[in-house]
C-alpha cells in the first residue's frame, strides 16, 4: 500500500506540473514592448537538454558513439545493459508539445541514422534511438507553431557526426520544407518584432560545416557542457566559462549532469532523473542569479534536464 501511495504521489506532481507548464506556452506573445526590440541571442531562453530522449526505443541499436566497452557488454548482456542505458539516457518526460506549452524554447536535438538501417529514416539519439522519425516530430512542431504565431523556437540540431553527406542533404531538405518561410535566415537581426514583421518562428543552429552554404541554417550554438557528474564541479565550469565572455550570439550554458559507465556501474539501482532531482537545489539558484543581456558575463539560453520538475 505504502508503494501505491509513492506512486500515486509521483504520478500526481507529474501532473501537476504539466497542468502548470501550459500557462507558458504564448510567454513570447505577451514580454513588455522594451523588451521586443532586443536580439534573441541578448534574452534568457529557456531550453530543453536532450528533447527528444522522452521516447527512448530501448529495443533499438545502440548509438555508435558509445564506448566500445559498453557495446561488446550489450552484446553478451542486453538484459542488463539496456535497461540502464535507457533510464541514464533518458533526460525529459515531458513530450515536444509538452516542453513548448512548458515555454521550453531552446530544443536539443541529437540526431542520426540507425546502423545497419537500409531505410533512409533518420531519428533522434541519445545513447539508443527513438521510437519516433525526425519527420514526424518536425511536423508536430511545424503544427504547434502555427497554433502560436508569436513564439520562436531554436532548433539545435547537434552530434550529427554519424551522417554522411546525402544524410545532411536530407536532413536539410526536411527542414526546409517542414518549415519554409517560419525560418529565419541567418543575416537577420533576431528581435521578436523583426521576426514577428516577417512571420520567422524557427531559427535552425546547424552543427556542420554544411550551414555555410544555406541562409536558413545558423552556425552552431556553444554549448557549454561540464561533463561531470558532480554539481558544483559543473557550477563552476559554468562561472569559469563566463569569466571568458559570452560568445556575439546564441549560446547555451547546459546545467545537466553527465555520468561515465564507471560511476553507472557503480549506482546500478539509481537513475539520471534521481541525481538531477536531488541536485536542483544547486542549480535552481544559480539559474535566478544569472543576468541576460551583450555583457561579457551575461548569458542566453539554459538548458536543463528534467524540466517538468517545477522548479525549472
Amino acid at each position: 500500500m505504502g508503494k501505491m501511495n509513492s506512486l500515486n504521489g509521483q504520478s500526481s506532481k507529474l501532473e501537476t506540473s504539466r497542468l502548470l507548464c501550459k500557462s507558458n506556452k504564448e510567454w513570447m506573445a505577451q514580454l513588455p514592448e522594451k523588451l521586443q526590440d532586443i536580439p534573441l541571442y541578448n534574452m534568457a531562453l529557456p531550453g530543453s537538454h536532450d528533447a527528444m530522449s522522452y521516447c527512448l526505443d530501448i529495443s533499438s541499436p545502440i548509438d555508435r558513439s558509445e564506448s566500445q566497452l559498453l557495446q561488446s557488454l550489450d552484446k553478451c548482456v542486453p538484459c542488463i545493459t539496456r535497461p540502464l542505458i535507457y533510464k541514464w539516457s533518458t533526460t525529459q518526460e515531458l513530450s515536444i508539445k509538452e516542453q513548448l506549452n512548458a515555454g521550453i524554447r531552446y530544443l536539443d536535438l541529437r540526431i542520426s541514422h540507425k546502423p545497419n538501417d537500409t531505410s533512409d529514416k533518420l531519428y533522434f539519439v541519445h545513447g539508443i534511438f527513438t521510437e519516433v522519425t525526425v519527420q514526424d516530430i518536425l511536423k508536430e512542431i511545424a503544427v504547434w507553431l502555427q497554433h502560436h504565431k508569436k513564439e520562436v523556437i531554436i532548433l539545435a540540431c547537434r552530434c550529427l557526426e554519424e551522417l554522411n553527406p546525402e544524410q545532411h542533404l536530407n536532413l536539410v531538405n526536411l527542414l526546409i520544407t517542414t518549415f519554409g518561410n517560419m525560418i529565419c535566415p541567418k543575416q537577420e537581426y533576431p528581435t521578436l518584432n523583426t521576426l514577428w514583421r516577417h512571420g520567422y518562428q524557427v531559427i535552425i543552429s546547424y552543427e556542420n560545416d554544411i550551414e555555410k552554404q544555406y541562409k536558413q541554417l545558423w552556425p552552431a550554438a556553444p554549448y557549454w557542457w561540464g561533463n561531470t557528474v558532480d554539481p558544483q564541479e559543473l557550477l563552476n565550469y559554468l562561472e569559469k566559462q563566463k569569466q571568458k565572455g559570452r560568445p556575439e550570439q546564441f549560446f547555451v550554458a547546459g546545467i545537466n549532469l553527465t555520468e561515465d559507465l564507471s560511476f553507472i556501474m557503480c549506482h546500478l539501482c539509481e537513475s539520471l532523473k534521481e541525481i538531477t532531482l536531488s541536485n536542483q537545489h544547486y542549480f535552481i539558484p544559480w539559474v535566478k542569479n544569472q543576468t541576460p543581456g551583450d555583457g561579457k558575463k551575461c548569458i542566453n539560453i539554459v538548458a536543463a534536464d528534467f524540466i517538468d520538475s517545477g522548479s525549472f
